[in-house]
């Protein structure tokens, strides 16, 4: 059985941010889960191919995070940072405009093209995953790809760690695909993380008619995650 998750949270500085990163995945002790045999993937958040304050994965973030990990021995090259494009982003420009080129290359890691690697039917993967193997999803495979969908086959089998930043989602606040049963402050969505950074890494560009069901999706997704994932980690930037 898996431990339950856990969440620490420690304030920074621009002064003490990489520092403050090395310290916050220390206290997560994500050594006990991350060898430095494996592959482990570092999915980035692209939301706008522009920089701008708290909407994407911010430098330091990346930099925090491989600067930590590769101190404490692990192979760069072992190192995938990774991230898919949307209707609205183009990932060489994000690249560059968000300055995650230049702390990729100094770091020596190499950079996943979601758009370039294989997706595979998911159900042609069940006999890859690690668990819940016949947990049934909510909307994915029904309501929205009655036809079927598929997911990276290079994400099967690796660790995964999440570089997110601290915002919420306008359309989590809905139930069964309509806010006419959702109340209160709900209505402005909730705070997603790594739970919608995962949504922009398992599914392809036509994962934006999934907006409708977004809550349904989240779940799904988590579900997902945990079949082909063997760790998940969430390093969230609030800055």
């Amino acid at each position: 059985m898996r431990e339950k998750s856990k969440v620490f949270v420690i304030k920074t500085s621009p002064d003490s941010v990489l520092k403050d990163y090395a310290q916050l995945m220390h206290m997560a002790e994500y050594q006990r889960y991350y060898t430095k045999e494996e592959k482990i993937l570092l999915k980035l958040n692209l939301s706008w191919s522009k920089f701008f304050p708290a909407c994407s994965t911010p430098p330091w973030q990346v930099e925090g995070v491989l600067k930590t990990m590769i101190e404490d021995g692990y192979n760069p090259r072992k190192l995938f940072p990774c991230e898919n494009k949307t209707v609205v982003t183009n990932i060489q420009r994000g690249l560059t405009a968000n300055r995650w080129k230049k702390i990729i290359e100094k770091y020596n890691t190499w950079f996943v093209p979601l758009t370039r690697v294989k997706f595979t039917p998911y159900h042609d993967l069940k006999n890859k995953f690690l668990q819940l193997k016949n947990k049934k999803l909510h909307v994915l495979d029904s309501k929205i790809f009655p036809e079927g969908f598929r997911i990276p086959k290079f994400y099967v089998g690796k660790s995964i760690i999440h570089l997110p930043t601290m915002k919420t989602h306008g359309h989590t606040g809905q139930r069964g695909g309509s806010l006419k049963y959702t109340m209160g402050a709900s209505k402005h969505g909730g705070i997603t993380c790594a739970m919608k950074n995962a949504f922009g890494g398992l599914l392809t560009k036509r994962r934006h008619f999934s907006h409708q069901y977004m809550s349904e999706v989240l779940v799904d997704l988590l579900i997902i995650q945990k079949q082909i994932h063997p760790n998940i980690l969430a390093v969230v930037d609030g800055t």
